[in-house]
């Protein structure tokens, strides 16, 4: 008996919505299905249904206004919501109330209202929401979850991260809607939930409190005037400083961005490249938070949106010794045809330092593919997961996960104003911890049998 395809719609046509589409009208064709889309931009929406139809995928087409519209007539079972972050949680209750399962890009919203609201729904219908951090589908990163479900280096007491945008990708969140925070959160929520996810997921804890700090340092007007811009126009496009302009994004000589944003500006007025220097951006570009967590490990994290170059350190500290990592990925702009966050393999490695013995470097986990090879590892697991092995490291993440996510970064812009440190039980109580791989049992430091052990080694190797 021939199995029926799985039928999906996806909501927000924008450059984070093509890795799902092409995917469900491509290599998960033969069990997947998408049969609507919806837009707010009318052009985009006409762009993406020529699209799939040159696929020989023909899909119905609506606007935002009848989102409710397309659930009646395509009857999907999920919808697919890539809108701006602040319109999240409208479409995934949405959906959810409409008898639908929901697959939502990161960051799952943007405040703690909506943040409720969408578990109350989630809750209320029994339906399965899921948030999509690739970045724990990223091989290196699993494998840093492996040492540390092993035990490897003990019990986990503080981890040190560090998160560094660089001027091509970093600055691109200045130019967007995310430039301000009522679409995105501000980089605390829309970038650093994929690290406070990671974090929560390697010590398979949840944070309790939070203190940060946080400004615009960089990506501001005097920096401008410093560069020699002394007449910066609203948008790189036809602006009078773009020969002089280090940030200059030439929105009409990029296939992918032109046909994507400069083609459609006339049906809904965005503006794909604003200035990086303007002053109505309110988001931050240096950020420090202190984190406390369930487990009794404390996190000390850093982003930073203008640095030479993209990636990040990490380190665990723990009760039987220290893992070290670092990654650097590929430079990009959303939308541009490049793979977004690629590997950069000699740039990534991680190096062991055990307690009493030599440390060593180990191999890294091969990647391949955007985003750190975690996309196409992610999208097995979401479109196909009757045909994946089973998942140990439980990487799939639902509606609790993206809560306890987002929670740090909101906690955080919150401390930003206040300069005080934030209880998370006070923004979020009553939320259940997600589904966590079990982690080591606790247990103290290096037992008397272990340095026994080292010492017999020791002497062997003398």
């Amino acid at each position: 008996m021939r199995q029926m395809k799985k039928r999906f719609v996806q909501v927000g046509l924008g450059v984070r919505s093509e890795m799902y589409w092409q995917a469900v009208a491509g290599d998960f064709a033969d069990h997947c299905e998408l049969v609507g889309i919806c837009d707010n931009n009318a052009g985009r929406l006409a762009m993406r249904q020529q699209q799939l139809a040159d696929l020989a995928t023909p899909v119905s087409a609506y606007a935002a206004e009848d989102f409710d519209r397309m659930i009646a007539e395509c009857r999907p079972d999920t919808v697919i919501v890539t809108t701006r972050d602040c319109n999240h949680h409208h479409y995934i209750c949405r959906a959810m109330e409409l008898g639908c399962d929901a697959i939502t890009e990161k960051p799952m919203t943007t405040d703690v209202d909506k943040c409720r609201e969408i578990l109350r729904t989630q809750q209320t219908t029994g339906k399965v929401c899921t948030v999509t951090f690739n970045y724990r589908y990223a091989p290196p990163r699993t494998q840093l979850k492996e040492m540390l479900m092993s035990g490897l280096i003990g019990n986990i007491v503080s981890v040190d991260f560090h998160w560094m945008l660089n001027t091509s990708h970093g600055a691109d969140y200045f130019r967007r809607w995310h430039r301000n925070k009522e679409n995105s959160g501000g980089l605390m929520v829309h970038k650093a939930t994929h690290h406070f996810d990671l974090v929560n997921w390697w010590l398979s804890s949840v944070p309790e409190t939070v203190f940060a700090v946080g400004k615009r340092n960089f990506y501001r007007p005097e920096t401008a005037a410093q560069l020699g811009l002394e007449n910066p126009g609203e948008r790189c496009h036809a602006c009078p400083e773009s020969t002089k302009c280090p940030f200059f994004l030439d929105l009409a000589g990029n296939e992918g961005l032109r046909a994507t944003y400069l083609d459609h500006e006339a049906h809904d007025g965005y503006f794909r490249d604003r200035c990086v220097f303007s002053p109505e951006i309110d988001i931050e570009d240096t950020m420090n938070v202190v984190v406390n967590y369930r487990s009794g490990a404390t996190m000390s994290y850093s982003l930073n949106a203008f640095m030479p170059w993209e990636g990040f350190t990490v380190t665990f500290n723990g009760s039987r010794g220290r893992i070290e990592h670092l990654c650097q990925e590929s430079i990009y702009i959303n939308g541009d045809g490049q793979v977004p966050g690629e590997l950069v393999r000699e740039g990534t490695r991680t190096k062991v330092f055990p307690h009493f013995l030599p440390a060593y470097e180990v191999d890294i986990w091969e990647a391949q593919g955007g985003h750190g090879g975690a996309d196409p590892v992610m999208l097995k697991y979401i479109l196909d997961p009757s045909n994946q092995p089973e998942d140990k490291y439980l990487r799939a993440a639902d509606q609790c996960a993206g809560a306890w996510s987002i929670i740090t970064g909101i906690a955080a812009n919150q401390s930003f104003k206040t300069g005080s440190p934030v209880q998370i039980a006070d923004l979020l109580p009553d939320v259940a911890e997600p589904n966590y791989p079990p982690m080591p049992a606790p247990f103290e430091l290096i037992s008397a049998a272990d340095l026994a052990a080292i010492a017999t080694e020791r002497s062997t190797r003398a």
